[in-house]
């Protein structure tokens, strides 16, 4: 019986784990469709964020019967309560992947992106798989020390969202009030999206240590 429990318990993280490398991959096909005003492809990500929140509602489900059954305690019930917290962060990635997509369908056969700004979108798209794909290394690792890397990780997310802004705001911007809408949207999703993989691994660190990551301090290195 325990065993089966403790099964139950591995397939939670394992959904997450797929749930994260999914989102991760919408995010990278989303940036290629706003990027190429591929439609065909921006089409594939709306229609494939059904299959995220349907991931989502498995994994609640999972975890509220595993609750009303086990009635799990100490680690096993932070296991749990914070897997639910990380699906939420992850249907809501998956969310974001969707809007990129609904922006490059709403502006096709144009490219919503000034050529001038596309090396800038390709990198806030490209970062933003990285860090998704470091949270799902971190919830199969469970390693604290990764997990709090991705909170440095994403300052250089943080960088290109501001430099989006600078580009918006210089007297020389020339593409309209409209391209001016869509870049500042699409940065707003990359940059969310980016929260969203560090909100997956700091709810790690609590889960491993029972300490929230803002208040969590790591054990010095023994001296030499």
């Amino acid at each position: 019986m325990r065993d089966a429990y403790h099964e139950e318990l591995d397939a939670i993280s394992d959904n997450l784990v797929e749930m994260a490398r999914f989102v991760g991959s919408a995010m990278g096909r989303a940036t290629t469709a706003i990027l190429d005003a591929d439609l065909k492809l921006a089409e594939s990500v709306i229609e494939g964020d059904d299959k995220v929140d349907q991931m989502h509602r498995d994994l609640e489900n999972s975890a509220i019967a595993l609750l009303a059954r086990q009635q799990p305690v100490a680690t096993d019930l932070r296991i749990v309560v914070t897997s639910l917290r990380m699906s939420a962060d992850l249907e809501r990635s998956g969310d974001l992947a969707q809007h990129v997509a609904k922006v490059a369908r709403l502006r096709f056969p144009d490219s919503a992106v000034p050529r001038d700004l596309q090396a800038t979108i390709l990198e806030m798209g490209q970062l933003a798989q990285r860090l998704m794909a470091k949270a799902a290394e971190v919830i199969i690792t469970k390693d604290v020390e990764l997990a709090m890397q991705l909170e440095h990780d994403d300052d250089a997310m943080d960088s290109l969202h501001r430099n989006l802004f600078r580009h918006l705001m210089d007297d020389r911007w020339k593409h309209g009030i409209e391209t001016a809408v869509d870049v500042t949207l699409l940065g707003r999703y990359y940059e969310r999206f980016a929260d969203h993989a560090v909100s997956v691994a700091r709810r790690v660190v609590y889960l491993v240590t029972g300490e929230h990551a803002d208040e969590f301090e790591p054990e010095p290195a023994p001296e030499s």
